[in-house]
């Protein structure tokens, strides 16, 4: 079969590239409010079309007169995802690879807030905990209460207590320190979330929308350890799976060792 143009090898990685970039932002906006908007953008398009096949000249003039317009207004409506998509792109593993990857904690730490979570869990006390990665979080820092401590089991007990101050809002982690406390975050609003979930959830989905933040959540009423990432909420994790999550995600190698030094911490009693 004889093609009537010339398909290079390049045309083909053009191609491939366009449909991988499609692919991921019709992912990354599905169950946002852009949804919507893409579809009566759609339907405005289909008008567009029927009006130059049919010479309809009023939509035509229409459409000629106001296509700069239109252009300002979806980039005012659609600017949250876009600027969710663009960030995205940006923590790409491509910018990993060029030395842009988060820190990595060291065994001791991971652990100690694998303990803290669990602790928690069994106790049913309500907790949010925000591990930054490469987006900076200065923004919701300021909201809460700056700390800036070494990570451990204890303090986040401290802060989480119902009897604390700090109890309401989100803990942020840098690496092996926490830096601040009781941070409000924004709440999500996608419609794949259950309705039943509370502002905790929703706050942990929220950030983890707008940033590449790893957000543990204990739910107050049921104890369910949830994690929230890239916008997902995957739930009803044991000690074990946000173990191997956490040391996955920041490449450092379990140390047994440490579980004996972590065990001899008694949590405070309701």
């Amino acid at each position: 079969m004889i093609l009537p143009f010339e398909l290079r090898w390049l045309d083909l990685v053009d191609i491939g590239i366009v449909a991988v970039m499609i692919y991921y932002i019709l992912i990354w906006l599905k169950g946002t409010r852009a949804v919507p908007l893409i579809r009566g953008l759609f339907i405005v398009l289909l008008i567009y079309l029927v009006g130059k096949f049919l010479g309809l000249y009023t939509i035509n003039w229409l459409f000629d007169k106001f296509i700069a317009l239109v252009a300002v207004m979806l980039v005012v409506l659609f600017q949250p995802e876009l600027r969710r998509t663009l960030e995205r792109f940006g923590r790409g593993r491509l910018l990993g690879t060029l030395g842009f990857a988060p820190t990595s904690y060291g065994s001791f730490y991971v652990r100690s807030i694998v303990r803290a979570v669990e602790q928690m869990a069994e106790d049913k006390v309500g907790a949010l905990l925000v591990l930054e990665r490469v987006s900076g979080l200065t923004e919701y820092l300021e909201s809460g209460v700056r700390l800036d401590a070494i990570l451990s089991t204890e303090l986040l007990f401290s802060i989480f207590n119902p009897q604390s101050p700090l109890h309401d809002g989100a803990v942020v982690i840098q690496g092996d320190r926490i830096v601040a406390a009781s941070c409000l975050l924004p709440l999500s609003e996608s419609r794949l979330l259950d309705k039943r979930l509370g502002t905790r959830h929703r706050a942990g989905v929220g950030i983890s929308e707008l940033s590449d933040a790893l957000v543990i959540i204990v739910s107050e009423k049921t104890g369910i350890i949830s994690l929230a990432e890239n916008g997902f909420l995957s739930r009803y994790l044991t000690r074990d799976q946000l173990e191997e999550k956490l040391f996955s995600l920041y490449k450092v190698e379990k140390v047994k060792a440490e579980t004996s030094v972590l065990n001899t911490f008694t949590p405070w009693k309701k």
